[in-house]
């Protein structure tokens, strides 16, 4: 008789072998990050901010494939030099919606050009446009927990700074903080995260991953802490529902994964009414 043991890893390996489970945790890895980061896009008011970010990552996929870099080391490149451009002009009492407006635009369509004078450059773009959630492999697994994890560690470390400058920049200064300091740790979060949700969300699809959890959150928080964690849930909430939509009727994992968020959001609008009713 041969007797097998059974350890965690190995029922942990086969399920990691389904597609649809590897899916369905990055999304829910990629959540972790969002919930919180996405509070702070919400309560800074820098939805734009974010979608010029992203915008910017189809650069980097274009730079990495000229250079045979990983895809993922590209756009962390390109969105960290974009949040930092924009976070610079910022400071300097830039006018910045039409600002972003023409950084996040113009990055974009810089890339999409870009893109097709690399030679051999074989890629669908729409896998970086909207998101190929589906195709994650394990090592993209590890990549999106990852710099997940690095998010969530870098605004955990300063989350009192960072509420504290958010509120109000005189009172940051008045208690030793350095609001600028705190935005380059937000601009930095947020380069982070594009580079990971790129593979699940895509480039176009990132900004509404942390502004409509959170957005929906909001309503539904009574503290700072409680809204970034009912986002985070919200975010996970929608990557299971999107992918399920998915499956059952056919449809982009991507775009499905935020109309799910999108159907949350009224939802948490409809409650959040009738509650203050």
């Amino acid at each position: 008789m041969i007797i097998t043991t059974i350890t965690p890893m190995t029922m942990i390996t086969p399920m990691l072998d389904d597609f649809l489970i590897r899916a369905a945790l990055a999304g829910v890895g990629l959540s972790l990050a969002t919930g919180p980061l996405g509070s702070f896009v919400v309560w800074r008011r820098m939805a734009y901010f974010g979608d010029a970010t992203a915008h910017a990552a189809i650069l980097g996929v274009a730079l990495a494939l000229a250079t045979d870099l990983p895809v993922t080391f590209g756009t962390l490149a390109v969105a960290l030099a974009m949040a930092v451009t924009v976070s610079t002009l910022a400071a300097r009492g830039w006018a910045m919606d039409t600002t972003l407006g023409v950084l996040a635009h113009s990055a974009l369509a810089i890339g999409l050009v870009a893109v097709s004078f690399v030679p051999g450059a074989r890629t669908d773009l729409s896998a970086y446009l909207f998101g190929d959630i589906l195709a994650v492999s394990r090592a993209d697994l590890g990549f999106i927990w990852g710099g997940a994890a690095v998010v969530v560690a870098l605004l955990a470390w300063r989350w009192q700074a960072l509420l504290t400058a958010t509120l109000n920049e005189d009172l940051a200064h008045a208690s030793g903080l350095h609001p600028a300091r705190e935005r380059l740790v937000l601009t930095l979060a947020l380069a982070v995260v594009v580079a990971v949700a790129i593979k699940v969300v895509g480039a176009l699809l990132i900004a509404a991953l942390l502004i409509i959890p959170a957005a929906a959150a909001r309503g539904l928080a009574r503290t700072p802490e409680a809204m970034a964690l009912i986002a985070t849930l919200i975010g996970a909430a929608s990557s299971v529902l999107g992918l399920q939509l998915s499956l059952w009727q056919d449809t982009p994992a991507g775009p499905s994964i935020i109309a799910a968020a999108a159907v949350l959001f009224t939802l948490a609008a409809i409650f959040g009414r009738v509650g203050r009713v």
